[in-house]
């Protein structure tokens, strides 16, 4: 499957894009710029927009990397909603999962230096409502154009 999507709808009060990727960055690259074209187009502008993209590509990167660990032979599927008011996002990929609440804060004095975590904060930071489900396998992202 490409970056077509499985279902793609315009027209309405909200624009439905759905797309199941290989564990590849250029794919992720394209759902991400499919997606943030349609914000735009919905008003998304600003503050907002940047929120979204650094949310967006974090949770894309995430799948990709440390979910599905680079194997193409895994999927990330990524579904959005967008409207005028709000864009909600759903990330999913077939790695193991983790456990969000083990993940170590970044900004605590001992892991300042290390390499992991930051992705995360930056998604929870940004982002109006972020939810996480199957196993840490799958999250939901929310929002809101302020």
């Amino acid at each position: 499957m490409g970056v077509g999507g499985l279902n793609h709808r315009e027209g309405g009060a909200t624009e439905k894009l759905d797309f199941i990727i290989d564990s590849d960055t250029e794919q992720g690259r394209e759902v991400r710029e499919r997606i943030l074209d349609s914000a735009k187009r919905h008003g998304f502008a600003g503050d907002a927009f940047f929120a979204l993209t650094v949310a967006l590509e974090e949770a894309v990167i995430n799948a990709i990397r440390h979910g599905n660990r680079f194997d193409r032979s895994k999927k990330v599927i990524v579904n959005a909603k967008v409207s005028n008011k709000k864009v909600e996002i759903m990330v999913e990929d077939e790695g193991p999962g983790f456990d969000r609440s083990s993940v170590p804060d970044p900004t605590a004095i001992e892991n300042l230096e290390k390499c992991s975590g930051r992705g995360i904060l930056l998604i929870e930071a940004y982002m109006n409502d972020v939810s996480w489900d199957r196993g840490g396998r799958r999250i939901r992202l929310v929002k809101k154009n302020q």
